[in-house]
C-alpha cells in the first residue's frame, strides 16, 4: 500500500478511518485488514452475520473498485467473512467450518489490540447481534447468555445481581452494588438504572467476575458487567425490527447513522418500542395486567473528528414514564398450620383468618379460598387499587480522547437520573390499604474520569487517572390505611370486642381510615448523599513474549451521609385516637392504659380531647370538668377506645424527627496482581489475585443510627485459556476462590429503639442491613465457543459453584421458626448463600444454511439450566427453587445481503413452569411460553 497522504480528520471511535484521499490498498491487505478487525472483534466475531464488521469490509471493497488494484481485478475475490461465498451463477455456498477470531474486551479500556486469550481474568462476552436474533434486550435476557451471573428477580427497584452466587440481597439506595454495570464506559452507581430498560443496538456485553476498578470507573466488589452499544461510523448505516406477538406484543426498534459533515462529524440514533399485555390479570380491572411491558426509549450520538488526533463523541438517551405492573404479581396459597417444631400456627394474622371475618364475608361475591387462593382459580389477582409501578431516566455523556504519540488522554463524563414510584395494594378488593405503601424515589448521579494510556508494545505498558462521582437520592416510604384497614389489621381479640357494637366498628373504621404518612422502611424520608473520589493505575509488564505480569491499584476516598425522618402527614379520620407521642414526635393523643382507663398525668387538653371521643362514638355529653364524660364511659367502652388506640399505634410503628445517620468516610483499596503466562500461541495461563471492598452504609433502623461495615472481597484464580482444534474451538475456564469479610446483607440485630421505648428489661430484635462476618465462594466455570461445524456456530458456557456462609451466627429465622420461644436469630453457618445454585449451565447454537438465490435460512437457540437453590434470604424451607432450564428459539429466512428477515421467536419454548420465588405462602410465576414474529432488515 502506498500512502499518498493524510487526512486531517481520519479517526472514528479511535481508530484511524483512511478515505479515498488518504491511501490506495492493496486488494490483499484489504483481506488482512478484514482478518485484522475480526481479530479485534468480539467472542463470535466468527459468526455467519458480524453487524460491525460488515460496514468497513464494504467500504474497503468500496474503495479498491473505485482506486484499481495493481493485482488486475484481484479485488473481485474480496469476500466478506460475514456472509457466505457467492459462486458465479449467484447461488449461496454453504460455509465450511471458520477459525475464530480473538476477542477485544472493552471494560478492560484496551479496545485496540488486548485480547481476551491474554486478559487474566475472567470474562465472558456475548455479541449484540446474538441477543437480537433471540429478541434478548433485558438484563435478564442479556444475563441469561453468561456464565455464572444471575438477575434475581424482584420489582424495578429491588431486583439484584449476583456473580458466583454472591449479591442477591436487593440494594439499598445508601449502598453499592456488587455487581456493578458500565453502558459505553460510564458506569451506574444504582442498578436499578437498568432493571426497565431495553438495550438495542448494543455491540457486544462483557461479564468480568472479580473485584474491579483499577482501570478506571466505578469500583465493584464481585464484577462489573460491561455493556457497549454501536457508535457512530461515517459509514452510513440503518436497520429495524418491527416484532408482533402474544398479548398484544409490539416491539419497533430502528437504529441509523452515517456522516452529517465528511471526516469531520457523524451521528447515530437509536429508538426502541416495547409495549405488550402481561399474563396476569385483575379481575376488578380486566384492563390491567401484570408483567406488563410498557417502554420506549432512545438515544442519539455525535461524534466529531476535527483532527486525526483528538475525537469527541456526545450521547443523550431518554425513557419516558413508563408504566409496568410488577408488585401483586404473586399466586397467594394456604398458610401451613403448623410451625417447624410441630406447634399449631394459630393464623391469628393471616389473611385467612382476617378475610373470614364477618367485616368481609358481607361482600358475597369474594371468598379467601375462591378469590384470594390460588390466583382465583387461574392466573389473577383482585385488587382495585393497585397502579403501574411508574419509571424513567435519562442520560448524557461526553468521551473525549487526545491522541498524543507515545500517549491518550481520555476524559468520560456521564450524567444519569432515575425516578420511581410505586403505589401498591394490600392483594384484595377491600379499602384495606389505597395507596399502601411504595416507594417514590428520585436519583442523580454525576461522574467524571480522567485517564492516561500508554502506547502498547515495549516493557511496560500502563494506564492511570482519576475518577470522580457524586450522587443524590431523595426517597419517600409512602403508606396509608382505609376504611376496612382497622377491621383487616386489628388482632382477634380486639375484632371481637369492637365488631360486637355500632360504636365498637366506627372506631375501628377510624382507628386508621385515610391515614397517610411517610412509612419507616427503613426511613419515611432518606436524603441520601455520597461521593466517591478515586486514583487508579495499573500496569503491564512484559518481562519476556511469554511472560507477563499485571499489576493494579487503586485508592477510592468515600463520603457518604444520609439525612431521615418518619412522619404523619394526614391524622385521617380518627386523629382523636392518636398516641400523645411517638419516638419524640409529638401526636396530641390522651394517655390511657391498655384497658383505656386514663393515665393520671392527662393535661387538661388531653382530658377534653378523650371527652370528645366519648361524645363523638357514645353520644355521652360533655360537662363539667375535663375527663368527666371520658370516665363515664363503661369498662367495655372504654376498652374499645383503648383497642382502636392500639390498632392504630401498631400500625403507625415508628417515628422520628429529622436526624442525620452517622456519615461514613474511609479509604477503600483496591488491588490486582495477575501474571500470566503465554505456552504457546494457542494456549495462555494465568493466576490472578484481586483485592476489593465495598464502601459501608450510612443507615437507620428504626429511626436510630446503624452504620454498616465496609465488605472486603479477596478473589483469586488460576485459570487457562485456549484455541483449539485449529481455531475453531475457544475455551476458557477457571477456577476461583472469593472470601469476603463483612458482607452487607439482612441480618438479624438489636432494636434500640423499642428495647429502650418498652423499657422491660427485655431486648428486642429487628432485621436490618448489617454484616456477615465471612462468606466464600469457590468452584469452576468455563466459557467456550465452537465454530468445526459446518453452517454452525455453538457457543456455551457453565460453572460448579460452592457458595457458602462461612461464619454468620445472626441471621433471620425463617417465618416458619415463628413459634413461641423462638431465639430471636439462627445460626447458618456452613448453609448455602440464597438464590446460589450449585451448577448453571448454558448454551446457544446459531445454525446459517444458504438457500436457493440469495436466500438464507436461520435457525437458532438458547438454553439457561440451573440447579436448586434457596429464593429466600432467611433461608426458608419453603423457598427452594428446583433444578430447571428456559429456552428460546428462533427460525428464520432472510436475503443474503441481510436487506431483509423474517422469524419465528419462541421465548420459554418448552413451557417452564418454575417459580422464580417461593415463600411459604405464595409464589411468584414464571413467564409463560410467548410467540412473536420479527420482521427485520437493513435500508
Amino acid at each position: 500500500m502506498s500512502i499518498k497522504s493524510v487526512s486531517a480528520r481520519q479517526k472514528t471511535s479511535q481508530r484511524f478511518r483512511y478515505t479515498q484521499a488518504s491511501f490506495r490498498l492493496h486488494p490483499i491487505a484489504s483481506v488482512i485488514a478484514g482478518m485484522a478487525m475480526m481479530a479485534s472483534g468480539t467472542l463470535h466475531a466468527a459468526e455467519p452475520t458480524v453487524v460491525e464488521l460488515q460496514a468497513e469490509i464494504a467500504r474497503l471493497k468500496q474503495i479498491i473498485a473505485e482506486q484499481g488494484s495493481a493485482a488486475g481485478g484481484a479485488q473481485d475475490k474480496v469476500v466478506d467473512d460475514s456472509k457466505k461465498e457467492v459462486a458465479a451463477d449467484g447461488s449461496a455456498q454453504q460455509e465450511e467450518p471458520k477459525a475464530l477470531g480473538a476477542v477485544t474486551v472493552k471494560g478492560r479500556k484496551r479496545v485496540a489490540l488486548e485480547t481476551l486469550k491474554d486478559v487474566p481474568t475472567s470474562v465472558s462476552v456475548v455479541t449484540g447481534t446474538e441477543l437480537a436474533r433471540l429478541g434478548a434486550t433485558d438484563i435478564s435476557a442479556i444475563t441469561q447468555r453468561a456464565a455464572n451471573v444471575v438477575y434475581n428477580p424482584g420489582n424495578q427497584r429491588t431486583n439484584s445481581l449476583s456473580i458466583r452466587g454472591i449479591g442477591k440481597i436487593g440494594q439499598l439506595e445508601a449502598q453499592d452494588p456488587s455487581v456493578g454495570i458500565t453502558v459505553d464506559g460510564v458506569s451506574y452507581a444504582f442498578n436499578p438504572l437498568v432493571s426497565s430498560y431495553d438495550f438495542a443496538d448494543v455491540d457486544k456485553v462483557e461479564v468480568i467476575r472479580g473485584p474491579q476498578g483499577t482501570q478506571g470507573g466505578k469500583n465493584t466488589n464481585l464484577g462489573v458487567i460491561n455493556i457497549a452499544t454501536n457508535r457512530p461510523s461515517f459509514t452510513p448505516s440503518a436497520d429495524y425490527s418491527l416484532t408482533f406477538g402474544q398479548r398484544d406484543t409490539v416491539q419497533a426498534r430502528l437504529a441509523a447513522g452515517g456522516p452529517i459533515i465528511d471526516d469531520l462529524l457523524a451521528w447515530r440514533g437509536s429508538f426502541t418500542a416495547n409495549k405488550g399485555l402481561g399474563p396476569m390479570t385483575n379481575i376488578s380491572n380486566n384492563d390491567q395486567t401484570f408483567t406488563n411491558t410498557d417502554r420506549v426509549a432512545g438515544r442519539v450520538q455525535f461524534l466529531l473528528t476535527p483532527t486525526r488526533d483528538f475525537s469527541a463523541r456526545f450521547a443523550f438517551d431518554a425513557q419516558p414514564n413508563s408504566n409496568e405492573n410488577t408488585n401483586n404479581a404473586v399466586i397467594n396459597t394456604p398458610t401451613p398450620t403448623t410451625f417447624s417444631n410441630g406447634s399449631v400456627n394459630a393464623l391469628g394474622t393471616d389473611a385467612s383468618t382476617r378475610l373470614n371475618r364477618g367485616w368481609f364475608t358481607r361482600d358475597t361475591g369474594y371468598s379467601y379460598a375462591g378469590t384470594y387462593l390460588y390466583g382465583a382459580g387461574g392466573n389473577s389477582v383482585d385488587l382495585n387499587t393497585g397502579y403501574p409501578l411508574v419509571t424513567s431516566t435519562h442520560g448524557a455523556s461526553a468521551e473525549l480522547n487526545w491522541d498524543l504519540g507515545s500517549h491518550t488522554i481520555t476524559s468520560i463524563t456521564g450524567f444519569r437520573n432515575y425516578h420511581f414510584n410505586a403505589v401498591n395494594d394490600e392483594g384484595t378488593p377491600f379499602d384495606i390499604g389505597p395507596n399502601n405503601g411504595g416507594v417514590w424515589d428520585d436519583y442523580k448521579q454525576l461522574s467524571q474520569e480522567l485517564r492516561l494510556s500508554s502506547a502498547l508494545g515495549g516493557f511496560v505498558d500502563y494506564q492511570a487517572g482519576l475518577y470522580l462521582l457524586k450522587y443524590s437520592d431523595n426517597n419517600h416510604d409512602q403508606k396509608s390505611w382505609g376504611s376496612d384497614a382497622g377491621a383487616f389489621y386489628a388482632s382477634t381479640a380486639q375484632y371481637n370486642r369492637l365488631y360486637a357494637t355500632a360504636a365498637g366498628q366506627m372506631l375501628m373504621q377510624n382507628s386508621l381510615n385515610r391515614v397517610n404518612m411517610y412509612y419507616n422502611s427503613p426511613a419515611g424520608t432518606s436524603d441520601i448523599r455520597n461521593t466517591s473520589e478515586a486514583a487508579f493505575g495499573q500496569a503491564n509488564w512484559h518481562f519476556t513474549d511469554k511472560l507477563t505480569l499485571t499489576t493494579g491499584v487503586r485508592i477510592t476516598h468515600e463520603q457518604r451521609e444520609n439525612t431521615g425522618s418518619s412522619s404523619i402527614l394526614d391524622n385521617g379520620f380518627g386523629a382523636s385516637l392518636n398516641p400523645v407521642a411517638v419516638g419524640g414526635v409529638q401526636l396530641g393523643g390522651f394517655a390511657s392504659n391498655g384497658a383505656g382507663v386514663l393515665a393520671a398525668n392527662n393535661t387538661a387538653a388531653q382530658l377534653s380531647l378523650a371527652d370528645s371521643v366519648a361524645n363523638q362514638y357514645f353520644g355521652t355529653k360533655i360537662s363539667g370538668t375535663p375527663g368527666t364524660a371520658y370516665k363515664s364511659l363503661t369498662a367495655a367502652q372504654q376498652q374499645q377506645v383503648a383497642d382502636a388506640k392500639n390498632i392504630r399505634a401498631a400500625n403507625i410503628g415508628v417515628l422520628f424527627n429529622t436526624t442525620a445517620a452517622q456519615p461514613y468516610t474511609a479509604n477503600l483499596p483496591t488491588f490486582n496482581v495477575s501474571p500470566s503466562y503465554k505456552i504457546n500461541d494457542n494456549l495462555t495461563s494465568y493466576v490472578s489475585w484481586q483485592h476489593g471492598e465495598k464502601a459501608g452504609i450510612a443507615q437507620f433502623t428504626n429511626g436510630v443510627s446503624n452504620p454498616v461495615k465496609a465488605e472486603k472481597t479477596n478473589a483469586y484464580e488460576l485459570g487457562l485459556k485456549s484455541a483449539l482444534l485449529d481455531k475453531t474451538l475457544i475455551l476458557n475456564a477457571d477456577l476461583y476462590l472469593m472470601n469476603i469479610t463483612n458482607y452487607q446483607q439482612a441480618v438479624r440485630v438489636l432494636d434500640v429503639y423499642t428495647t429502650a421505648t418498652n423499657n422491660d428489661g427485655t431486648n428486642y430484635y429487628t432485621t436490618a442491613t448489617g454484616n456477615v462476618p465471612k462468606v466464600q465462594a469457590r468452584g469452576l466455570e468455563f466459557d467456550g465457543v465452537f465454530s468445526g461445524i459446518k453452517n454452525t456456530t455453538i457457543r456455551f458456557s457453565g460453572a460448579y459453584n460452592d457458595a457458602v456462609y462461612k461464619n454468620f451466627a445472626n441471621s433471620a429465622q425463617p417465618v416458619e421458626n415463628g413459634y413461641a420461644g423462638a431465639a430471636p436469630y439462627q445460626d447458618v453457618s456452613g448453609q448455602t448463600l440464597p438464590g446460589a445454585a450449585k451448577y448453571t449451565f448454558n448454551v446457544g447454537a446459531d445454525y446459517r444454511r444458504p438457500i436457493l438465490s440469495g436466500q438464507v435460512f436461520h435457525t437458532s437457540f438458547n438454553t439457561a439450566f440451573t440447579s436448586r437453590y434457596n429464593s429466600d434470604p432467611s433461608l426458608s424451607q419453603y423457598a427452594w427453587i428446583h433444578a430447571n432450564s428456559t429456552t428460546d428459539f428462533a427460525v428464520g429466512i432472510g436475503s443474503h445481503n441481510e436487506s431483509y428477515d423474517l422469524t419465528l421467536l419462541v421465548k420459554n419454548l418448552f413451557g417452564n413452569k418454575t417459580p422464580l420465588l417461593q415463600t411459604w405462602n405464595s409464589y411468584t410465576p414464571q413467564n409463560p411460553r410467548w410467540f412473536g414474529v420479527m420482521w427485520s432488515g437493513k435500508l
